[in-house]
């Protein structure tokens, strides 16, 4: 999948080559804020790719192409503060309007980031073979927004997919295998089915029914939802792999869902990314009860 392409649709045309030109420097997100000039996010900071100011109008423009000139049929997406194209995810910002204490939408819409995933085959080589060793066993991958978490979890399905492993993914957000027409954009490997458009909790189940997985993947395990469905997967004979955000064991147990499924012995292994520049560090440990 060419990620840095479908993003560079989305901008106006006027500043597409500028902001590509970002791309051997490790482009990582598009920043568009009203009243502000556009920035390229990279290891290093935010750099602006353009003198024109970025209005609302521009963001409308963008979001109208993300859904389809149908943003308003996007509100369920956007309550969760972002939405998805073709394996893009655009964070959303603005004045919210509530109904009922319930999110119906954006009045005002005041920036977007665009974020630019990637295949990198080349991570956590040792990790993965230890693993593979070990025969694989429920795994935890944490580490802080913008780590490299989603990065780390499409490689790891991949490889473990190509080694013969059946495994069901359960995309909510349609970020880990970016389907777009008839399959996903990012490959998943040979033996991967993926389900995406519904909540975890659900293509958990529905793939549990339906697809016999030998491992069963999601990606941001948050709210109290999905460690439900973590704790009604374990048990049923199929291992897990899923990511949280983290930046080490101890601030996980701070977390009440987190803190009792780890006393419970559920995950085997922690597989923890921290980043550093342009670079990123990947640390396997087994977690000790």
């Amino acid at each position: 999948m060419d990620s840095l392409k479908c993003a560079m649709e989305l901008l106006p045309s006027n500043w597409r080559q500028a902001c590509e030109s970002y791309k051997a420097c490790g482009l990582e997100e598009i920043r568009l804020r009203t009243g502000r000039k556009p920035t390229a996010l990279l290891a290093d900071g935010e750099h602006p790719f353009a003198d024109e100011p970025v209005s609302e109008e521009i963001l409308l423009r963008v979001l109208e192409k993300a859904t389809g000139a149908s943003i308003h049929t996007a509100a369920p997406a956007l309550s969760e503060g972002y939405l998805n194209y073709r394996g893009l995810r655009i964070g959303v910002c603005g004045t919210a309007v509530m109904k009922e204490r319930t999110f119906s939408g954006f009045r005002r819409i005041s920036s977007l980031a665009i974020r630019i995933p990637r295949e990198c085959r080349e991570i956590c080589k040792t990790e993965k073979e230890f693993l593979l060793r070990e025969g694989f066993r429920n795994t935890l991958i944490i580490g802080r927004p913008g780590d490299g978490k989603t990065t780390a979890l499409r490689e790891l399905i991949r490889f473990f997919s190509d080694k013969g492993y059946r495994i069901g993914v359960s995309d909510e957000r349609n970020e880990l295998a970016a389907v777009d027409g008839s399959g996903p954009q990012f490959d998943l490997g040979r033996t991967s089915d993926v389900v995406t458009g519904v909540p975890k909790v659900e293509g958990a189940m529905m793939l549990l029914r339906g697809m016999n997985p030998q491992i069963l993947a999601m990606d941001e395990i948050s709210h109290e939802k999905d460690l439900d469905a973590i704790r009604q997967i374990v048990g049923c004979g199929v291992s897990l792999l899923v990511s949280a955000h983290g930046s080490d064991l101890a601030e996980l147990k701070k977390r009440r869902g987190y803190r009792e499924l780890l006393e419970q012995g559920v995950f085997s292994f922690l597989l923890r990314v921290e980043r550093f520049g342009r670079d990123r560090r990947y640390d396997l440990k087994t977690i000790d009860v």
